[in-house]
């Protein structure tokens, strides 16, 4: 469902039960359209997320984690401004619009009262955040800004009066009377189309609703208008699926198949936004990483062709030294200055065998000249092989992180980040600010016997945990020759439904994320070892046993802490 006016009204009425009379304690902004506000009220801290994303614009409650980052935004910085401490007075809808008004008060610095107010228009990729002064209705800053070039209908820039996105002279479903709805609802065919056209905020979804519960009870239409919008009084929040496409609705609608209910609109918004917001976040944030590491890959991927193109060379080593043998032996019949000459190989039952020459060369000089080919070539087989050898790890290792990259959330994405400073593939930042540096958090899960679980996720935090942190006798897993994180089990004999749930867990967190049957190893830790040089995150073991199993998110889930 889009976040329409219907979804909007309801969602306004959550938020005053829970937010008027609040406090704002805290200030973040940890995406460039996405501003989180800690708001103190009835004794407890409630995280309002204001989002003007393109895809995701919304407002509700969240309980989602996120990261504050390094330095402010400046819009950020202009909200704590003006409304650290602020008290918020009011949260209103315009009509039955997709604008929300959270008004607040405040002491500015002459201890004066200050009225401001925060507009959020929810309109897709014209979506907006704006904090204005509620008396003079002009702009002090707005998370974006729109100059006249883009918009000839209003300016969205600081000092600017503002002016709201024009209106929809159409009835406010909330307001408009019963004779009106009765004329409108009256039509000799009710569509979605002519109900969106007739009253104001109603989305796709709500008007489809609308029009199959009415066509349903052509008899009363009023009472069935009337009866929807009086059970949005106390909503049922609900994710919905029609056609594998999934919903969500402030009540149960009647021509989707329920999947899931939940406690409170934004419940079901953290359930319903969560994880596609979060995909589309590490989308943005890894964006530049990925690149970068797809350049490195195929750069890498050229340098083993070339390698193995001249191990191949190397194979011609032996045809070098016989040149060089037979030009020795037959040095008086090599005339100089020739091409080439032939000689009778007796290597080869004296076969006449062409050798190529340099005019500029005397005989003996072209038969060095082979014997010089010969050794490089023989020399050049070590080295190569051991090029191509660190060649295959470096591969092995970018695609681990590649991998990494996109199973990441977007909290894990600066260890990520920092990995790749330390191994050298981004430039590490030139001031490092002191911070009490924290022990990475790995993720945690509890296996249904109770057994700890430690997962790691990149690959600084594989080798802190597999070589630094678990015990010899703890058991370690990870997918059968493929990029994943290393998985520790806090238990020297665990049982053999433990080991299976961490096997789902190592395959889950691996390239083999969607795969079935994904064979995992799992060896005590003392069969673990790093070699010297190594790149973060590569071991060898041994004396390992392999099970199969097919990765399930529900049970990773259920097994979180």
């Amino acid at each position: 469902m889009s976040f329409d006016g219907v979804f909007t009204h309801v969602l306004v009425k959550e938020l005053q039960e829970q937010l008027l009379g609040g406090r704002v304690a805290k200030i973040q902004q940890p995406y460039a359209m996405e501003v989180v506000m800690t708001i103190r009220a009835r004794g407890r801290n409630h995280k309002l997320l204001l989002s003007a994303h393109p895809s995701y614009a919304r407002v509700q409650l969240t309980q989602l984690p996120f990261e504050n980052p390094a330095t402010a935004p400046n819009f950020a910085m202009m909200l704590r401004k003006y409304l650290d401490g602020a008290i918020l007075e009011k949260i209103s809808q315009v009509d039955n619009d997709r604008v929300l008004h959270f008004s607040f008060s405040r002491r500015n610095e002459l201890g004066d009262l200050e009225d401001l107010r925060l507009v959020v228009e929810l309109m897709g990729r014209h979506s907006t955040i704006l904090l204005l002064n509620a008396q003079s209705e002009k702009i002090i800053d707005a998370i974006k800004h729109v100059g006249p070039s883009q918009n000839t209908y209003r300016l969205l820039l600081p000092g600017i009066p503002y002016i709201a996105p024009p209106l929809q002279y159409v009835e406010n479903p909330f307001t408009v009377t019963e004779k009106k709805v009765f004329e409108i609802l009256h039509a000799e065919e009710l569509t979605p189309k002519y109900l969106q056209t007739s009253f104001q905020g109603l989305g796709t979804d709500t008007a489809t609703e609308l029009c199959y519960r009415l066509n349903r009870n052509p008899q009363d239409k009023l009472k069935t208008w009337q009866k929807f919008f009086e059970s949005l009084e106390t909503p049922k929040p609900t994710i919905s699926q029609k056609n594998n496409k999934e919903f969500f609705t402030p009540i149960s609608y009647f021509h989707l198949l329920n999947i899931a209910s939940y406690s409170s609109l934004s419940e079901m918004l953290d359930a319903f936004y969560g994880e596609k917001a979060q995909k589309d976040r590490v989308k943005q944030l890894g964006a530049n990483l990925q690149v970068k590491m797809q350049n490195e890959f195929k750069k890498n991927q050229k340098k083993l062709a070339k390698l193995e193109q001249t191990l191949a060379d190397t194979e011609n080593a032996e045809s070098y030294r016989r040149n060089g043998e037979l030009l020795t032996t037959f040095l008086n019949q090599v005339p100089r200055g020739a091409t080439k000459v032939t000689l009778a190989n007796y290597y080869d039952e004296d076969k006449p065998l062409d050798i190529a020459l340099r005019v500029d060369l005397t005989p003996n000089q072209n038969a060095q000249k082979y014997f010089q080919k010969y050794q490089k070539a023989k020399n050049a087989v070590k080295i190569v092989q051991g090029q191509i050898e660190e060649t295959k790890q470096e591969l092995a290792y970018l695609e681990s992180v590649i991998d990494q990259i996109e199973l990441a959330s977007p909290l894990e994405l600066n260890g990520i980040q920092e990995e790749l400073q330390t191994t050298g593939y981004l430039k590490a930042p030139k001031k490092k600010m002191r911070t009490n540096k924290a022990k990475p958090q790995f993720q945690k899960f509890i296996a249904t016997s109770g057994d700890e679980i430690l997962v790691g996720r990149n690959n600084l935090q594989n080798d802190l945990l597999t070589l630094k942190t678990a015990k010899k006798t703890d058991i370690w897993l990870h997918v059968k020759n493929i990029p994943g994180s290393h998985v520790i089990i806090k238990n020297p004999q665990p049982t053999i439904p433990t080991i299976m749930e961490a096997a789902k867990l190592a395959a889950y967190f691996s390239k083999f994320r969607l795969s079935s049957n994904v064979p995992v190893d799992y060896v005590a830790c003392k069969y673990v070892h790093k070699p010297n040089g190594a790149k973060p995150g590569f071991v060898i073991y041994e004396n390992q046993s392999t099970v199969y199993v097919t990765p399930e998110e529900s049970l990773v889930k259920s097994l979180a802490e």
